[in-house]
Order: structure tokens, then C-alpha cells, then sequence
């Protein structure tokens, strides 16, 4: 059961929602043998972990919403990676089954054309990535991670093809429209070139910004 209920059934004098520090802390702290031996994508996942759990907590929400995935695979993922998230969500709360919108639906299926494999680990990176672009900051900063560079690390490792397409180190979300635009045969935008362009800094300005879970921790 969830050991942490969402605000909008907590009662007057419970103890306040854990910061997203204190989930992240939490997940790292209980490594399984897999968590060990990969501590990059233990470290991803931990972040996408709280990033879920915080909005989940803060909404009163499920942590499917926030990462795209269904309670069995919810249910894996922690067993195998990050058994101490479980504390802070009840996993039978969890939808069996999700549906996804037309446009996070075309980035699935984007990004499912580019996998590096055919593993259960590689089709959750797949949702979750897809679910958290759905969000309004730049990928990284969705993702919960700390900086860009660890999703270009992300994106070389899940998504290898993907990733080497992007010469000109486009904004991630940018480049997942520009890629589903020309699979469907049209170009995004009218100028001749990149360079050319007017709105240049939308797609390749820098993205910087704090980390949200950093900010989350804060509160």
C-alpha cells in the first residue's frame, strides 16, 4: 500500500509530501544487482522515478500518468531496477491498461523505429520518454535528469540511430517533429535552410535551466 497518500487525502497534521530529493535518495539507496551493475541507466530511471512520484504525490495522481507506462510494467521495472519506489505509490492503484493520444502515439512509434533492442528496458525507456516529451520544458528537464548532456547520453545508448541523425545537436523535442514530419514526407518548416531561418534559436538555441528536481527538492 501507499505509505505516502496524495494531498488531496491527507489529513490535518500528517507528515508532508518527501521532497524529490528524498525519493530520489530513497530509490538509489535499495540497488538491485542490475541497479549496480548499470548505474547510468539506474540513475535515469531513478530520475524519471521521482519526477513521476513527485507530480503523482503533489496531484494526487498516478505515477502511470506521469511516465507512460501500465501497472505490469510499473510492477517490472521496480522489482528489477528501483524496488524502493514502492513506498511511495500503490502499485494496485495503477492502471492495467493506457491509452495514448494521437500525437504521443506517432513518438512511440518514432521512437520504437530507432530501439536499440528488443528488451522489456528498452520499451520503457520508449514510454517514458515519449509521455515525459508530452510535458511543456526542455526533454532533459521533463525527464527529471540533471543536465542535457545526460540525454544525449540516453538518446546514444536507447536510441542510437536516432541520436547520430541529430548532426546539428537540434532541441530534442524539436528534432523528434522535424524526423516524424520527414517519415511523413513533408518538411516542418518553409526555409531553405536551417541557417536561413528566422526562428533558428527555437530549435538550436541553448537549453538551459535548472534541474526540476532540483527545484522540487526546495519546496
Amino acid at each position: 500500500m501507499n505509505m505516502l497518500a496524495p494531498p488531496h487525502r491527507q489529513m490535518a497534521g500528517a507528515r508532508p509530501l518527501p521532497t524529490a530529493e528524498q525519493i530520489y535518495c530513497a530509490i538509489r539507496a535499495d540497488a538491485t544487482n542490475l541497479a549496480a551493475a548499470d548505474p547510468f541507466t539506474a540513475h535515469v530511471l531513478g530520475c524519471a522515478l521521482t519526477i513521476g512520484l513527485s507530480e503523482a504525490l503533489e496531484r494526487g495522481d498516478t505515477l502511470s500518468s506521469g511516465l507512460g507506462l501500465d501497472r505490469a510494467s510499473l510492477e517490472a521495472l521496480t522489482t528489477q531496477w528501483a524496488p524502493g519506489a514502492r513506498q511511495f505509490f500503490d502499485l494496485q492503484a495503477e492502471p492495467e491498461k493506457l491509452d495514448l493520444d494521437e500525437e504521443e502515439t506517432q513518438l512511440h512509434e518514432l521512437l520504437a523505429r530507432f530501439k536499440s533492442d528488443t528488451t522489456p528496458l528498452c520499451a520503457w525507456m520508449i514510454s517514458i520518454v515519449a509521455r515525459r516529451a508530452m510535458s511543456p520544458r526542455h526533454l532533459w528537464q521533463d525527464l527529471g535528469l540533471i543536465e542535457r548532456s545526460e540525454l544525449t547520453k540516453l538518446m546514444a545508448q536507447w536510441f542510437p540511430a536516432l541520436a547520430a541523425a541529430n548532426v546539428d545537436n537540434m532541441k530534442w523535442k524539436k528534432f523528434f517533429y522535424r524526423k516524424l514530419c520527414e517519415l511523413e514526407g513533408f518538411s516542418l518548416c518553409a526555409a531553405p535552410t536551417c541557417r536561413e531561418c528566422g526562428d533558428f534559436d527555437n530549435c538550436f538555441g541553448a537549453e538551459d535551466g535548472a534541474s526540476v528536481l532540483a527545484r522540487l527538492s526546495q519546496r
